[in-house]
């Protein structure tokens, strides 16, 4: 029960994350098309008071503090199912809970450059240093996903990894190109859908209703460590992995939507129908007269 509140707390925060990111990105964008720079952060523009102002990197805090937390107490457990059985629940444990710690650094410099001229950090180092902890975090979970005795697991670690590098390679084309939309839209894109990831992986490993037919949880029989979730036979073990297949097929399309509906609602909200203006007609109205008058005066 403890492992399922903390993927749907992970969940929340990851979904609060991207979609708060999203909304502030089109914003943004749409307000000023010409002048759009890619952000780390984006105040609450509401707010009057300067300390309430930045309550989304304290929150960004708090969950990764819980994070943490979780991930340090998780490393002390014992864990005989997986691969190399403690020790290496222990450090691929501990892997996670460094990765954690990582982020939670990078937002605290982030809060003291927003704050403080103490530590002046530009977009582009932050985005730069973001896509080498996303890479990281890929390397760990993939990792993690190569020790599991459970195949479902591993599936669900896999597929983590993978949106993981996507993040890391978004985040190092804005790093280069801050004023590409479509890269940020798509980062923010990104922490949605592993939050959407999170929620299924807790849902297929810990929760009974929805975990494949022909599958079960893991049981050390002797300690009495409950494990994640394994298909004894091949043909229950392909169908469980077509279903998150196609879990994910469906979260990828979820996300998609959530983007064009927060696109269009944001530009409603703005009055902003679509890009482009005839600015040029004028000038090609004004060329046009100039060279009337060239050729009366020749004449």
């Amino acid at each position: 029960m403890a492992t399922l509140m903390y993927h749907m707390l992970s969940s929340s925060s990851l979904l609060s994350l991207g979609f708060y990111h999203l909304i502030c990105t089109t914003r943004n964008r749409l307000k000023s098309a010409g002048d759009y720079v890619a952000k780390p952060y984006h105040p609450l523009s509401f707010i009057s008071q300067p300390h309430l102002r930045r309550l989304p990197l304290y929150l960004l805090l708090l969950c990764l503090l819980i994070s943490l937390i979780h991930q340090s107490l998780v490393s002390l457990d014992a864990d005989p199912l997986l691969k190399g059985h403690t020790p290496v629940h222990r450090f691929t444990s501990l892997q996670a809970a460094a990765v954690v710690f990582s982020f939670l650094i990078l937002v605290v410099f982030l809060l003291i450059s927003e704050s403080t001229s103490l530590l002046p950090l530009p977009p582009d180092l932050f985005f730069a240093l973001a896509a080498a902890l996303f890479y990281l975090q890929y390397s760990v979970s993939d990792s993690s996903a190569s020790v599991q005795t459970s195949d479902l697991q591993a599936k669900c670690d896999s597929v983590s990894a993978r949106i993981s590098a996507l993040s890391a390679l978004l985040c190092l084309v804005i790093a280069v190109q801050p004023k590409l939309f479509l890269a940020d839209v798509a980062l923010a894109a990104s922490i949605c859908l592993q939050g959407l990831w999170v929620l299924q992986t807790g849902l297929s490993l810990y929760v009974d209703a929805f975990i494949p037919e022909g599958c079960h949880k893991l049981l050390d029989v002797v300690t009495g460590v409950e494990g994640s979730t394994k298909c004894d036979l091949e043909d229950s073990k392909l169908r469980a992995i077509a279903i998150l297949d196609l879990a994910f097929v469906v979260h990828v399309m979820f996300v998609l939507l959530i983007v064009t509906v927060t696109y269009a609602a944001v530009a409603k909200t703005i009055g902003i129908r679509r890009f482009g203006s005839y600015e040029a007609l004028p000038n090609a109205d004004s060329s046009h007269i100039q060279m009337k008058a060239m050729t009366g005066t020749q004449a």
